[in-house]
């Protein structure tokens, strides 16, 4: 079995992993070891035991964020409401049925002249009132209009809104999730769903990409679906301990995990995963991180750390060069350069 198989079984173990079983790992530093069935620590030595590792992760990430949903997949029905055509690429604003009664606003950008299928992208934006505008270039930075580029260089990308951001109105605790963190992830699996619904795309070569609440959301959605096979997170995460110096209040508000205030206190020692762990479970697939040093957001320095304690579960699978990590001099942006070489590891990856 290739590493991608071995990722999909690890994935299917996590996902299946009942509840109440998720042990506690006081330090999230270490990542090849896990506590077997009598709760002992024990070394991880293999993929297969990285897998033991690896569903603990995606369950005490669902102790936090709720249950990833398991109600069969409603029809897409995508529906176009408006088309803008530019030199290389249609733009098409759409919406699609996420679950019953409940309809996604999005982008979908699809290249002129495809040859057979391509690669497709789910592009995610930043804390932005205007959501997914942003990501396609319509207002807001040059720097952020990275689902723009992608697709003036032959990607089909979505773009969707976040809940309660541009066109995507939602209250997802009234629909029984409880955090807009997990209600997210099940949309952007949906992005996959239609992606992968298009004869346009290779449902074999999907990718993600995102800034700030777009590069934490990146890797999460990375976590629990292993069909994207390369992630670009810009100005995404940092150590809880090392978020304005361990006040994970910014992550508590309905925009995120309540729970993290009311169930864990706000305090970074209690929480039951931490992005080291995210990094960890994204191995072997291609990982770029834009890291400024300057970021006043995501202390540089727990990103580091991070990095560097998913490397050991990378190497496992002898694939540390799948992992990018740029630190430019600047603050919470995504400068060209950087998004140059996150775009030269989506093309590498992706691209036949």
């Amino acid at each position: 079995m290739n590493v991608f198989g071995k990722l999909v079984v690890a994935l299917l173990c996590g996902l299946c992993f009942t509840a109440g079983a998720d042990p506690f790992y006081a330090d999230k530093m270490v990542l090849l070891r896990y506590q077997d069935a009598t709760g002992q620590p024990t070394p991880v030595k293999t993929a297969d035991d990285w897998a033991i590792r690896r569903a603990h992760i995606l369950e005490n990430m669902q102790a936090v964020m709720g249950p990833l949903p398991k109600h069969p997949r409603a029809d897409l029905d995508i529906q176009v409401h408006a088309e803008t055509v530019f030199p290389t690429y249609t733009r098409k604003q759409i919406s699609f049925l996420s679950e019953p009664g409940d309809r996604v606003s999005a982008y979908l950008c699809i290249p002129h002249h495809i040859t057979g299928k391509t690669a497709g992208i789910v592009a995610l934006h930043q804390t932005y009132a205007k959501g997914k505008d942003e990501v396609v270039g319509r207002n807001g930075s040059n720097n952020l209009r990275y689902g723009h580029e992608l697709a003036e260089r032959g990607y089909v990308v979505i773009a969707p809104d976040y809940p309660r951001f541009g066109g995507y109105d939602i209250d997802v605790y009234a629909m029984g999730y409880k955090s807009a963190t997990m209600k997210g992830i099940w949309n952007h699996m949906r992005c996959v769903d239609l992606l992968q619904s298009l004869p346009e795309v290779d449902p074999e070569r999907i990718g993600a990409i995102g800034h700030s609440l777009g590069g934490h959301n990146t890797l999460f959605v990375g976590a629990f679906d292993a069909r994207i096979k390369a992630l670009v997170t810009s100005c995404g995460f940092t150590r809880f301990p090392r978020y304005y110096e361990g006040n994970v209040t910014g992550w508590t508000h309905k925009g995120y995990m309540p729970a993290i205030a009311t169930e864990y206190d706000k305090d970074p020692a209690k929480m039951p995963f931490d992005f080291t762990e995210i990094l960890g479970a994204l191995a072997p697939r291609a990982l770029f991180i834009n890291a400024p040093l300057s970021d006043s957001n995501f202390d540089v320095t727990g990103v580091r750390e991070c990095v560097d304690a998913a490397l050991p579960v990378y190497a496992l699978y002898g694939a540390t060069v799948q992992v990018d990590a740029a630190y430019p001099e600047s603050t919470h942006d995504f400068p060209p350069a950087q998004r140059s070489a996150a775009y030269a590891l989506l093309d590498r990856t992706l691209r036949p």
